[in-house]
């Protein structure tokens, strides 16, 4: 996505830079609030030997400079405590850098997503002040509000993740060539009313 953007920037100088927003989507709603270990949570959903599904994915990471570390990851999270890092950081404009810190937590250093004091430091990292966000996130605020996100999300026929939606106007489902990315936020352009 970020890809895209930079040859949106480029291809269409005249346009208003895009705002980016993340909306809250769990992989698996049906995880206890502490998860489940990583191993047995891979082998329920591919079978035993499931993990080489993600030498793929790690093989495309290493492309665009990103160093998968998936044997790292021992807690497949319940993530609503992630979702409600990014509903607080979208307070503070701050999505980015918040998605950033977690998920290099997550896939390059195998951060347990469940821990709150883990959770804490990655908000932390991402630029936050860390009492105020171990608070927050010791708290139910926004609990129910990432939560009806997510139920709304699924209504809308949303099943995965990465789910892109240009304009309100274009989805564009997976992952993708950042010239796809584009083409789709042009399509978008050209749907105004």
């Amino acid at each position: 996505m970020e890809s895209a953007l930079a040859l949106f920037r480029s291809d269409l100088p005249d346009e208003p830079e895009p705002a980016v927003r993340w909306l809250p989507f769990q992989l698996n709603p049906d995880l206890p609030p502490q998860g489940m270990a990583r191993k047995a949570y891979i082998e329920r959903k591919f079978g035993p030997g499931g993990a080489h599904n993600y030498a793929r994915v790690a093989a495309v990471g290493k492309e665009v400079g990103i160093d998968f570390a998936f044997d790292a990851i021992t807690v497949q999270p319940n993530t609503v405590n992630a979702h409600r890092l990014m509903h607080y950081a979208a307070r503070y404009e701050q999505e980015d850098a918040m998605a950033e810190s977690l998920f290099r937590g997550y896939f390059q250093e195998g951060a347990v997503l469940t821990d709150l004091a883990q959770l804490a430091a990655l908000g932390a990292r991402a630029g936050f002040e860390s009492d105020a966000l171990s608070a927050y996130i010791a708290s139910d605020q926004d609990r129910d509000a990432v939560l009806s996100a997510d139920v709304e999300a699924r209504r809308a026929g949303i099943g995965g993740v990465p789910y892109f939606i240009f304009n309100r106007r274009v989805a564009v489902s997976g992952a993708h060539e950042p010239s796809v990315l584009l083409g789709a936020m042009q399509q978008s352009l050209r749907r105004r009313p």
